[in-house]
């Protein structure tokens, strides 16, 4: 992940996001430079003019034809930025912040906003000094992320509060000590310092960064199950997938074979059955269907970061500014929000398999030994079977969507809106609850193995690195750890660390 971010003539990408969000500096290049100054150069010279420009020169939402005074065109934009910033709730997450502010960063750079050259700069400021605006999570609808990028720029401003380094501090206190001036908006400043999905397309970019972790765990996690419970590695073989043209089915399977290579699996005959049940059969066709869904998704943050997405749009070679519905990240939301049924079927099968071997070990042990219960405990009580499949529920509870729940606003001139900071958020908490059931999962097929030398003997080298990583984050709990601890380093473990151990081994 890169350590410093310029932003200049290509697009930003997602991970560009990604690493500015975990704290990478930015740059703004040349000939971005150039672009914000040519579109700032078309507000300035029809600020003044006759015709009736949206929020340049005329109020916003149902005040739209409502031309305003010369004097109220600039000293106005601050009063409309203070006016928006109306969110409520806890603060969203720095990571969060920092991608909002990336993204309209991003935005301005593209050439489409006529931002004074000032806001960027502001910006860029505040996110290399790590000065990062309190923001309210909820109050977009995700017809701009009005609400949230409010309360930036109010912070940039000077007003509100800023966290810097896990401390709250006014934001005027913060810019003055480092010697950042505060953004003074002048014609149309105010509209566009609002008028973005900052937070939708940041947060979705940050999603789409987990969910593609989540998917590589998933498929070590499925291979480890496999082998645990000896299952037929046939569902995995490259004529399977080549019969089938679905790129991310592919990859899952390659995946789960890389992990299986060396393993006693991978000698003819050496499974354990003809055929297995379908959470074992199927699993690269269901993490396939994640990841296609995921790269849909990824696709679409790539998009809007391309785009230009100001209302109105300023066309620099027109010289003019046009009305237009490019804030509406309609495909961005939808895409946002497929993801979470297709998490929901990648821990529904997880717990289904969870379940196969759960099942398996008690009746191959014709009941649990007391070193079989034992051995269970250590991995986190025989009774998190339970709350994996709790967790199972609430992902379907999640799994509907939330792009069609907005009702009109604004005198029924907002009547159409996608929801889409909602639904990013919400299908983070969708992969948290995944990850859960994964270790759950995890834990399971370890415990199975620690059951049975001679099946940990057998391994493949790449899960048999995975299943020592697990030891070793288990290591020092004790003979009887809460099952909360153990499941907790499981997950830590899923989120890094244990890919990274099978990837590391060689066959």
């Amino acid at each position: 992940m890169s350590d410093r971010v310029l932003v200049d003539d290509a697009p930003l990408r997602l991970d560009d996001v990604v690493a500015i969000a975990r704290g990478a500096k930015v740059a703004i290049g040349p000939r971005a430079a150039a672009r914000i100054a040519a579109s700032r150069a078309v507000v300035d010279g029809l600020a003044s003019g006759p015709d009736l420009v949206y929020g340049l020169n005329t109020g916003l939402g149902h005040n739209r034809n409502e031309r305003l005074s010369p004097e109220a065109i600039g000293t106005g934009q601050a009063v409309t930025v203070r006016l928006h910033d109306g969110g409520i709730g806890p603060p969203l997450g720095t990571s969060i912040v920092r991608a909002a502010m990336a993204v309209r960063i991003a935005g301005i750079a593209r050439g489409g906003s006529g931002a004074s050259p000032a806001i960027a700069e502001t910006y860029v400021a505040m996110l290399n000094g790590g000065i990062h605006p309190v923001v309210p999570t909820v109050g977009s609808i995700g017809a701009s992320d009005l609400m949230h990028m409010a309360a930036i720029a109010r912070a940039a401003m000077g007003e509100g509060e800023v966290d810097v380094g896990g401390r709250r501090l006014a934001a005027g206190d913060a810019l003055a000590s480092a010697g950042i001036e505060p953004v003074r908006p002048g014609p149309k400043d105010g509209l566009t310092l609002i008028s973005a999905n900052g937070v939708a397309i940041g947060h979705a970019a940050l999603v789409v960064d987990r969910a593609r972790r989540l998917a590589d765990a998933a498929d070590l996690v499925a291979a480890i199950s496999l082998e645990t419970a000896r299952g037929n590695p046939s569902v995995v073989e490259p004529s399977v997938a080549a019969a089938k043209p679905i790129e991310g089915q592919r990859v899952a399977a390659a995946r789960i074979r890389r992990y299986l290579e060396g393993s006693r699996l991978a000698i003819a005959g050496g499974g354990g059955s003809v055929q297995d049940p379908l959470s074992f059969r199927v699993a690269p066709q269901v993490h396939g269907a994640f990841r296609e869904v995921v790269a849909f998704a990824a696709r679409a943050v790539d998009d809007e970061l391309a785009a230009m997405d100001d209302n109105p749009l300023v066309v620099v070679d027109e010289g003019r500014m046009v009305s237009n519905g490019n804030f509406h990240a309609m495909l961005l939301a939808l895409a946002v929000d497929a993801l979470r049924p297709a998490v929901a079927h990648l821990g529904q099968i997880s717990d289904r398999r969870a379940g196969q071997l759960w099942d398996r070990m008690a009746s191959d042990s014709g009941g649990f030994s007391e070193e079989t219960w034992l051995l269970l405990v250590r991995h986190g009580s025989p009774l998190l079977r339970y709350a994996g499949a709790a967790r199972v529920a609430e992902l379907r509870t999640l799994a509907g969507p939330a792009t069609l729940d907005v009702p009109a606003l604004d005198l029924g001139v907002e009547d159409h809106a996608t929801n889409a900071p909602l639904a990013a958020r919400r299908s983070e908490e969708a992969l948290a609850l995944a990850e859960d059931v994964l270790a759950v999962e995890l834990l399971t097929a370890t415990a199975t193995l620690g059951a049975s030398a001679e099946t940990r003997a057998e391994m493949a080298p790449r899960t048999g690195a995975a299943f020592d990583a697990v030891g070793r984050a288990l290591a020092g709990m004790g003979p009887a750890p809460t099952a909360a601890r153990v499941h907790g380093a499981a997950v830590e473990l899923l989120r890094g660390g244990l890919v990274e151990a099978a990837d590391g081994a060689r066959a």
